[in-house]
């Protein structure tokens, strides 16, 4: 049942069960051996917590392997909030799932991996879902965050526990902190400066301390000419030079990827079921999906020489492990299969030109529903 979840299940349950068991009998016809009811009432005795708790195996796995490299001795992690509108219909469902949910997530940039990722009500902050996350945070790591986090409790929950962060700060108008809007009207490079302390209120629900935090502040100019304002607790210029801190926080956007990957790719809008319980195992099994998916393509950047100019398609790289994952998730010995799988992710490449950035406005607009009898065929 859970390899049938982890495969990425994109369409009807009855037709991924089908294509699943045909997969692991390695023939086209497909093969009706499990019903959807058989699936769902399977599926009802499964904790949520399962599924999460095989993706932090698979990424300590992945990191002790070396698949997560590091930025001057810390592993870089990225977070960031996107909203979902899962596919409904009317139903009496027990505990239904809500359409509207916000899906946060702590993103890997090096290995392109998902470290930890939950739904969330959208009436909780970003802010308040990371704090829930802190704990998945260690001195080793380094936070990267956009203008949607930065407070005072926060930077001082983060220097409390040790942990590293790069954030962008400035606001338009008068709004953000009065120190970053005193550092953009001088010409410096970076400034070392002392945040007020958080309010008590604040200190006592977040549990930090109510006391005032020094950080440094660095400017950085983006490739179309906008200033951009980081803010870190790294405050060694030395051992972390200012100019390295555009590039460091251009990796938050794999994030922003990652989440289009998921939604697009593997369809995550389309639940297989109507409950909140069958919403947190679909969520929570194509994160490991997708995480598995990038370990195969990292394995094929580290065995095949490609030149700078040539990238991975992920897209190529979904269909052709998909028919594959059944039997590899169930032990079966495919060894041979798997080897020439990763020769043909190697030859699917498409043309990259590093150093080009394409900027493109997003264009606000509601976002529609997408209904159960939409998914594909």
């Amino acid at each position: 049942m859970v390899a049938v979840m982890l495969s990425g299940m994109r369409k009807s349950v009855q037709t991924e069960l089908d294509e699943f068991f045909a997969h692991l009998k390695e023939q086209a016809q497909l093969v009706h051996h499990v019903s959807e009811q058989a699936f769902a009432k399977a599926r009802a005795k499964l904790s949520t917590t399962a599924i999460p708790a095989l993706n932090d195996w698979l990424v300590e796995r992945a990191d002790a392997d070396g698949f997560v490299p590091r930025w001057r001795g810390r592993r870089l992690v990225a977070a960031d909030a996107s909203t979902l509108r899962f596919g409904r219909r009317a139903s009496h469902v027990a505990r239904a799932a809500s359409a509207d949910q916000i899906a946060f997530g702590l993103y890997l940039p090096g290995a392109e991996m998902m470290l930890a990722a939950s739904l969330h009500s959208v009436h909780e902050g970003e802010r308040q879902m990371l704090f829930q996350h802190l704990d998945r945070l260690s001195g080793a790591d380094l936070l990267l965050m956009d203008r949607g986090y930065p407070s005072r409790w926060l930077v001082a929950a983060l220097n409390a526990r040790g942990v590293g962060f790069c954030m962008r700060v400035e606001k338009a108008g008068n709004a953000g902190f009065a120190c970053v809007r005193d550092f953009l009207r001088d010409a410096a490079d970076e400034r070392i400066v002392t945040l007020a302390a958080p309010d008590r209120r604040d200190a006592a629900d977040y549990e930090c301390p109510a006391t005032a935090q020094t950080v440094r502040l660095v400017r950085h100019v983006a490739s179309t000419g906008k200033v951009r304002v980081l803010m870190t607790n790294l405050l060694d210029p030395v051992a972390f030079p200012a100019h390295e801190f555009g590039d460091l926080y251009h990796q938050r956007w794999r994030i922003e990827e990652a989440f289009k990957r998921l939604k697009h790719r593997l369809n995550l809008e389309h639940v297989s079921g109507l409950s909140q319980q069958a919403a947190l195992h679909d969520f929570a099994a194509k994160i490991v999906c997708d995480n598995l998916q990038s370990l195969a393509t990292g394995t094929v950047l580290r065995e095949a020489s490609l030149p700078p100019t040539r990238r991975i398609n992920r897209a190529a790289a979904h269909s052709i492990l998909k028919p594959l994952l059944p039997a590899l998730l169930l032990g079966a010995d495919i060894a041979t299969r798997l080897l020439d799988a990763l020769r043909l992710i190697a030859g699917r490449t498409y043309s990259h030109r590093p150093g080009i950035i394409k900027s493109k406005p997003r264009v606000a607009r509601p976002k529609s529903h997408k209904f159960m009898n939409q998914k594909p065929c």
